[in-house]
């Protein structure tokens, strides 16, 4: 129902709030260890946004956190919650087999330990305990196969794909096979440099989604915000303009990303030496159409290299900041809170039920806030690590 995999179902409840009383219509939550999510579909027609959380893959003492927020229908965040996700799982899992000098997993085995786009979708991985959880947000009953409702966008869209589709040919001598990858370019100093592990994994997948995407005809998108915490290291990667925070033991906002917005400097930059434009509609758009530059999917877009999917990758040694949580969210959220805004509001509710995480999401809401809401609150006030000498990724 839920497409993920959870050790205790009953740890994800899904409500349906009563529209007649509630604008927020579909509602997600999680609360468990010291992970706490909300989503809300809001003001929109759809639910859009996902979300993932895996504790301590495979007990690596790796742990996995990410949003994705779609666009133009749900396609690409359910394909990168499905296939991005599990892909870094099975990757780390090898990783830390090599480090430890153990036999690699088998195949079998990998994929029993990460949610396949054909698995996920079986009630009996809810009993494994592959992963502690991994939850996202999903409700295919309720949603439409529709992409974009604007009719001015889904115009300026069609134009774009007509003259792509035009261009396929049916001719193409067949693939040669991917060639195997050499697993330890991914190891320094006896650590997994996670950086360049979530770098090709994100183009790997855009790739893989715009060949999918271009078969089924479907122009949506996604960003992608995707945190990697092991031991006191904290890797963000980042496209688009989904954004994580950290609050540092004096109650700073310490920024995990910056949003890859067409009206940047390096951005308009760049989609203008590809021949395109940036506009003013309400927001800055690339072509007139997408408000952020950077995504996975939108294959028009991407043909062009109007639109790329290279993510921005920051790392942090929390030992250096002593924080007290982390947390991650679409874009929904940011449009009505500042960084330093949204720190300051879950400090103050950290000992609230979902660490402040469901507080956050609703007051985003009722502060007017158009969007799909996903907030992911990550409490690091007694989370246990071991201290690492190493400074690499």
């Amino acid at each position: 129902m839920f497409g993920a995999e959870l050790c205790s179902v009953s740890k994800l409840q899904f409500l349906v709030a009563n529209a007649s009383t509630s604008g927020e219509n579909l509602k997600w939550e999680l609360e468990e260890g010291y992970v706490a999510a909300y989503a809300v579909q809001g003001h929109r027609p759809y639910m859009e946004d996902r979300f993932v959380v895996n504790e301590d893959i495979n007990k690596t003492g790796v742990s996995v956190f990410a949003v994705f927020d779609g666009h133009g229908g749900e396609f690409a965040a359910d394909y990168a919650r499905d296939k991005l996700m599990p892909n870094i799982n099975r990757k780390v899992i090898e990783l830390k087999s090599m480090i430890a000098g153990k036999p690699l997993p088998r195949d079998n085995e990998n994929e029993e330990n990460s949610p396949s786009e054909s698995k996920v979708l079986d009630n009996s991985l809810e009993k494994r305990k592959s992963f502690r959880k991994t939850v996202s947000t999903t409700d295919d009953t309720t949603k439409s196969k529709s992409g974009i409702t604007d009719p001015e966008l889904l115009n300026k869209l069609n134009s774009l794909v007509r003259p792509i589709t035009r261009e396929v040919r049916h001719d193409r001598p067949p693939e040669a096979p991917p060639k195997a990858v050499d697993m330890s370019m991914y190891i320094e100093g006896q650590r997994i440099n996670y950086a360049k592990l979530l770098t090709d994994e994100v183009l790997a997948v855009d790739s893989l989604l715009v060949q999918a995407a271009k078969k089924n005809m479907d122009v949506a998108g996604t960003t992608a915000l995707i945190a990697v915490l092991e031991d006191n290291k904290l890797t963000v990667a980042n496209v688009g303009d989904s954004r994580g925070v950290m609050c540092d033991s004096k109650g700073n906002a310490i920024p995990l990303s910056f949003d890859h917005k067409p009206q940047q400097q390096r951005e308009r930059q760049r989609i203008n030496k590809a021949g395109g434009l940036v506009t003013f509609n309400g927001v800055w758009r690339v072509a007139g159409i997408l408000a952020t530059s950077r995504a996975l999917g939108d294959y028009p877009l991407k043909d062009r290299k109007l639109v790329i999917a290279d993510p921005d990758i920051l790392t942090f040694d929390l030992t250096d900041h002593d924080p007290s949580f982390l947390i991650l969210a679409s874009d929904g959220l940011w449009d009505t809170f500042s960084n330093e805004e949204a720190v300051a509001y879950i400090r103050d509710r950290l000992n609230e039920p979902y660490f402040g995480a469901k507080s956050l999401t609703l007051q985003s809401y009722y502060r007017g806030s158009l969007d799909n809401i996903t907030v992911v609150v990550i409490n690091l006030r007694n989370r246990k690590y071991k201290v690492s000498d190493s400074r690499g990724n």
